[in-house]
């Protein structure tokens, strides 16, 4: 399995601050799965509304997060002819969160592939925080156009 630092991840991706919400991939095992890591701290730009007086890190970004992780596994996982095209989410089932997100809590983040096929993805993804459980859901994602990063 091979890591990627924050480098490798936006020459995967196109998001770049403050949207870009995966600091390293841990673990990744192509056509497989992904494990990345979002170091969660007060400087970031959501916490000015949600919620001042008791930040808790928005549900939808925490999705957000386990779709740029399944991103990754997404790129290097495609056949060689639809390498560098751009990956966009296009649906969320079963979303489910457990716990609120606060900062200084590390997200770990893993996606799983369940299917790929043509141009369209399916991935499991689970976000924990000291090993608890903190949301999970089923991504759904299709291939675009070329992406030159």
């Amino acid at each position: 399995m091979q890591t990627y630092n924050i480098q490798d991840i936006m020459s995967y991706l196109p998001h770049r601050y403050p949207f870009l919400l995966i600091d390293r991939i841990l673990a990744l095992d192509p056509g497989k799965s992904a494990c990345a890591i979002k170091n969660v701290t007060i400087n970031e730009p959501f916490f000015q509304g949600h919620f001042p007086h008791v930040p808790v890190m928005p549900g939808v970004l925490i999705l957000e997060a386990l779709g740029q992780t399944g991103g990754v596994l997404a790129h290097v996982s495609l056949p060689e002819k639809l390498k560098g095209r751009l990956v966009y989410f296009t649906g969320i089932d079963k979303a489910r969160f457990r716990k609120p997100v606060v900062p200084g809590d590390q997200l770990i983040l893993e996606s799983r592939l369940i299917n790929m096929r043509s141009k369209a993805l399916r991935m499991s993804g689970t976000a924990t925080v000291d090993g608890k459980k903190v949301a999970e859901a089923e991504l759904m994602a299709v291939i675009g156009e070329q992406y030159d990063s």
